[in-house]
C-alpha cells in the first residue's frame, strides 16, 4: 500500500499529521520531500493531484510520445 501523508519533523522524529494505517513496529519505506520544495510548489501551479512517482512516470512517458506517429517532431 502506498500513501502520501504530511508530517512535521521535530527533534529527529517525523510526526504524521494524521494517523497512519500500519501497526506499531511494521516496517515501511519512506520518501521525504520538503513542502517548501520548488518542485512541489510547481505541482500546485499545474494543479497536479498525483504522487511524485506518478509525475515522474508521466514525464518519462512524454519522451516516448515523440517516437509515436503524429507525435512531436
Amino acid at each position: 500500500m502506498t500513501i502520501t501523508a504530511e508530517a512535521v519533523y521535530e527533534n529527529g522524529v517525523l510526526k504524521p499529521a494524521q494517523p497512519l494505517p500500519w501497526k506499531g513496529g511494521e516496517r515501511v519505506s519512506v520518501t521525504v520531500c520538503s513542502l517548501d520544495s520548488p518542485i512541489l510548489k510547481s505541482y500546485e501551479i499545474i494543479g497536479w493531484k498525483g504522487t511524485h512517482e506518478e509525475l515522474e512516470q508521466a514525464l518519462a512517458g512524454a519522451d516516448e510520445i515523440e517516437d509515436l506517429p503524429g507525435g512531436s517532431p
